[in-house]
């Protein structure tokens, strides 16, 4: 990696296990420092002690980012801690997978707030200071699902919509401040997401489909190497990363042929496990059902 990020101040949500802790773990051995946001406590600080190997900066805050009032207290705390934030990499999610019948408003609620609404309002908060520098790297990862609805995952899909729309209008209106926005929409990527993923319906079912999927070598990406692709995008300015190739055929053949796509979503969906009974209205974690 180059020296582009040394001494540079990086906000990850997300930022204390998978592929927000990747993307921390490269920083810091560009030399960067880092805020790290994440709701557990003991998974932050596990995650302090690991990256303090490296010998640079790195804070840590308990944050639930459904709450906007965290939100400006994080910048804040940040601010007050480096005097700036150079980079903004929101990866905070959450996975909810099961048949439309078991999804309730709430969920759908729940999905915008993380995936929309927090990273908006990071955005808004650091955007000021950016400006006042002009310059800075917001990366807003989305997913495939953001690009190619995705059947069983209707309130993260829908979401993940929203971050993209809002990413490619915001990287049109800060370009000319110097700031850079790159909206990064990653297919699979085998971070274990599974084991904290939220299942409804036929919990072990579907949980089987979603951890078969996740590790297909041929359309997942190692977190290793995804964080290396985002940050060399982040470096330099770029407007949109889709990775890896499955998924970047999948979009362009969407794109191109959408009435066929649908078909194929289609033929997905009846493979797919059937609506449960009044149990499945209830969410379990991966990690429970394995």
């Amino acid at each position: 990696m180059s020296h582009f990020f040394r001494d540079k101040v990086g906000l990850i949500t997300g930022g204390s296990r998978g592929l927000g802790l990747t993307i921390a773990r490269e920083l810091c051995r560009a030399r960067a420092n880092v805020a790290l946001i994440a709701r557990d406590a003991s998974e932050l600080s596990h995650a302090k002690n690991e990256l303090d190997q490296f010998g640079t900066d790195v804070l840590t805050i308990q944050c639930d980012l459904l709450d906007p009032a965290q939100i400006q207290t994080v910048v804040q705390q940040t601010l007050a801690r480096f005097g700036k934030i150079d980079i903004l990499i929101n990866n905070a999610g959450i996975i909810e997978v099961g048949p439309l019948e078991h999804m309730s408003r709430q969920d759908f609620e729940r999905s915008m707030g993380v995936h929309f609404w927090a990273p908006f309002e990071l955005i808004m908060q650091v955007i000021p200071e950016m400006r006042a520098r002009r310059g800075g790297r917001i990366v807003n990862i989305a997913s495939i699902g953001g690009k190619v609805a995705v059947p069983h995952m209707a309130p993260y899909t829908a979401s993940k919509f929203a971050l993209v729309g809002l990413s490619d209008a915001l990287r049109a209106e800060l370009t000319r401040e110097g700031i850079f926005v790159t909206t990064v929409a990653p297919g699979m990527m085998r971070t274990g997401s599974e084991i904290h993923a939220k299942f409804k319906g036929n919990h072990a079912a579907e949980f089987k489909s979603f951890a078969g999927a996740s590790k297909l070598p041929f359309a997942s990406i190692s977190a290793e190497r995804a964080a290396k692709k985002i940050l060399a995008a982040c470096e330099r300015g770029q407007p949109a990363l889709i990775m890896p190739l499955p998924a970047r055929a999948l979009i362009i053949a969407n794109a191109l042929f959408p009435s066929i796509t649908a078909r194929i979503m289609k033929f997905i969906n009846k493979r797919l496990p059937a609506p449960a009974g009044a149990d499945g209205y209830d969410a379990r974690a991966g990690s429970e059902i394995r």
